[in-house]
């Protein structure tokens, strides 16, 4: 573990959208930045494609609502 120097404006924005995701604030970064290395190394993937294929590589079943 260490420790990130963030601008402060940042960190308010990380707070405010910790509370509405129901995350702590350092869940709430760890998302972000996973999402953003995930997104730069997987440059044609939506943001929904790659959350998808976290839950899948997470064995969470996720169920096709187009096929409903």
């Amino acid at each position: 573990m260490g420790i990130v120097k963030i601008d402060e404006d940042l960190h308010e924005e990380v707070r405010k959208a910790s509370a509405v995701m129901c995350r702590s604030i350092n869940a709430q970064a760890e998302f972000w930045m996973k999402l953003g290395m995930l997104a730069e190394a997987n440059p044609t993937l939506s943001f929904n494609e790659i959350v998808k294929a976290q839950l899948t590589a997470a064995q969470v079943r996720v169920p096709d609502l187009a096929a409903a």
